[in-house]
């Protein structure tokens, strides 16, 4: 039995093949089963949905500049996107460093209601939590646990062994787990003693 992560990576590839021979019904299905998830991590990498949504942009069109010459590489069509979009959003968060600091926050688009402010603040504070981790960490865990990637595509996502990944998820999620200490009450958790 082929496991479901390769049979989707197959058929993006096949999907890929079939827009470069013409078929743009194939790249909207990609396009519909790939741009919001790479949208939703560049939105998490760079904290801003406009730039979020150019880098997807970018990305998306990248791929589709590749699919006459694309090979079976054992890169998946998803893993190959990843990377280019991670790429795009190293080389703006740098920019962003000599430039001014302010990062807007992400829209929000949700029902003023109670239980939705409260799910949108702990949505906030942790992604201002991931804005402060370390450029690699962020990326790890936004791909393994937001995105839910196995750590051998995101290893080849970020071109580093997958040990590596383990690494950079653990330290990530331990330092996740100090900068979002002493929130618990502010973000409604309650102690259950």
């Amino acid at each position: 039995m082929v496991p479901r992560d390769m049979d989707a990576a197959n058929h993006d590839a096949e999907l890929l093949v079939q827009f470069a021979q013409g078929d743009r019904l194939a790249a909207q299905t990609l396009t519909d089963r790939l741009a919001p998830r790479i949208l939703r991590f560049a939105a998490r990498m760079l904290n801003d949905r406009t730039e979020a949504e150019d880098v997807t942009q970018d990305a998306m069109l990248r791929l589709w500049r590749i699919a006459p010459d694309w090979q079976d590489t054992g890169i998946p069509p998803a893993a190959w996107l990843f990377r280019v979009a991670a790429n795009l959003c190293t080389d703006r968060l740098r920019r962003r460093r000599s430039g001014p600091a302010d990062m807007p926050d992400l829209p929000d688009d949700a029902p003023a209601v109670d239980a939705q402010m409260m799910q949108t603040k702990r949505a906030a504070a942790l992604q201002d939590a991931l804005a402060l981790l370390p450029e690699r960490q962020r990326q790890a865990v936004i791909l393994r646990h937001l995105e839910g990637l196995s750590n051998p595509d995101i290893a080849a996502i970020m071109m580093i062994g997958v040990e590596a990944v383990e690494s950079l998820t653990a330290r990530g999620k331990r330092n996740l787990t100090a900068l979002l200490s002493g929130q618990r009450e502010i973000l409604g958790y309650e102690d259950e003693h």
